[in-house]
């Protein structure tokens, strides 16, 4: 997620503490995604008490609008291009240092890990002990599912981390022919997958459509090569404007007479090829008003705001839901008035629980964002894991939070998950008692 930031109260102070080639819009980018993503997770938790008991349900669903407004409000897609920007800047950083494809995946499975394995071990300890404390299995179903819905994201951005230093030398050889062919896959996927999803034969077609995880998320990821690369910057801000309604134009046919759904939001597990369409429309707006951008960013208090959230940013994405159910379970306990979801008076309470789950989120990743920062980064030349161990740290970390993408998160996926996320960090983090690495190569290091 977004690197540290250092923070500065005005404008000369900013360009005393900031590297020049840095973008800042960029990590602005990935921290107003951050608060939106909070802002929709928070508004999709509808609770109401009556006399039959607590429900729960989503009220954005009840609104008209709300459809066409994920053509806007689905951020995910400028998630893996803003991420695709970070990715290649740092590989390219990295290569120059001397560094390798195993230094780059260890670190970025250290840095998005070790916060998750806090994370499993809070939601194991606290579903065995309310499973033993008797609480209802519907409602404790519930509750698991939703404090489980954002680790997804997990599981598909390391499987685009995974392929950065090949996707890399790729976009370096054939950028063009690369994008093309990850857009050829994307829809041929989304073709099979819609083709048969009535098919004679019974069979669910949905796990066709998990190929999409490298194809869609992907070819998103390399459109951030192309945004790192400077490519959008040839286009004066009209022309960016022209192609970013073309792109929304596109989503119409496709939608509204095609297969796919308008609601971008049901197109994300597992991903649809409209998302590409959303991400590219984003960071062609993006760059449209890049100059306004610019100068936000260099605003002392939004630089601040950057880094407190930025220096946290997986930490903060991985506990806002568990916190936010957490919120609202003590307004329960406190028998604090629950207006009908959807109501007027609803929408006036949740500016107040939208602060509130901030100050709880801030709170609670300030101890735990030490696990996301400290130490996480070998320096090239160091003596590391091989890159075998690295691999399969990497393959047992995707594995929990995809099945609870799948199936949803219960006691049982978070404890085997848990220790499944242990032995992946310990796969990649210890260090190798080996030879010297120059006793056995001219220059590199010494792998076992």
């Amino acid at each position: 997620m977004s690197s540290a930031l250092k923070p500065a109260s005005n404008s000369r102070a900013a360009s005393a503490h900031i590297p020049g080639s840095r973008d800042l819009v960029v990590d602005f980018i990935r921290v107003a995604c951050m608060f939106a993503v909070v802002a929709v997770h928070l508004l999709m938790m509808g609770i109401s008490v009556d006399s039959a008991g607590i429900g729960v349900g989503n009220p954005l669903t009840s609104l008209s609008w709300f459809a066409q407004g994920t053509w806007f409000g689905q951020v995910m897609p400028l998630f893996f291009v803003v991420g695709g920007f970070a990715s290649l800047t740092s590989w390219r950083s990295l290569q120059r240092k001397g560094g390798d494809a195993g230094d780059y995946l260890r670190n970025r499975v250290l840095r998005l890990v070790r916060p998750t394995v806090a994370l499993y071990a809070f939601l194991t300890v606290a579903l065995w002990s309310a499973t033993a404390a008797g609480v209802p299995g519907d409602l404790l179903s519930v509750i698991a599912s939703g404090a489980g819905v954002q680790l997804w994201f997990l599981a598909a951005y390391l499987i685009c981390q995974a392929t950065v230093p090949t996707m890399a030398k790729l976009h370096g050889l054939a950028p063009y022919r690369t994008i093309a062919a990850l857009a050829a896959g994307a829809v041929v996927v989304d073709v099979l997958r819609l083709g048969l999803e009535h098919n004679p034969w019974g069979f669910d077609s949905n796990p066709i459509g998990l190929l999409n995880m490298v194809f869609v998320w992907g070819l998103l990821q390399q459109l951030g090569f192309f945004y790192a690369d400077g490519f959008f910057d040839r286009f004066a801000g009209w022309k960016l404007l022209l192609a970013a309604v073309a792109c929304y134009g596109a989503l119409v046919p496709l939608t509204y007479s095609g297969p796919y759904p308008v609601d971008m939001l049901t197109s994300q597990n597992p991903p649809m090829f409209p998302l590409v369409l959303v991400g590219l429309a984003h960071v062609l707006l993006v760059k449209a008003v890049y100059p306004v951008l610019q100068r936000c960013v260099q605003v002392g208090w939004v630089q601040k705001v950057m880094f407190v959230v930025g220096s946290r940013a997986m930490t903060i994405y991985l506990w806002h839901l568990p916190l936010i159910i957490a919120m609202f379970g003590i307004a329960l306990v406190l028998r604090l008035p629950f207006p009908q979801p959807a109501s007027t008076e609803w929408w006036l309470s949740r500016p107040l629980f939208y602060v509130a789950a901030w100050a709880l989120v801030l709170l609670v990743s300030t101890p735990l964002v030490r696990l996301e920062l400290a130490g996480t980064a070998l320096a090239p030349g160091a003596l590391r894991p091989s890159m075998w161990r690295i691999a399969v740290g990497t393959i047992l970390a995707i594995i929990p939070p995809f099945v609870v993408m799948r199936q949803g998160l219960d006691v049982t996926n978070a404890t085997w998950g848990m220790v499944l996320l242990v032995i992946a960090v310990a796969l990649v983090t210890g260090k190798v008692p080996s030879r010297s690495w120059k006793s056995t190569h001219p220059a590199g290091r010494t792998e076992a």
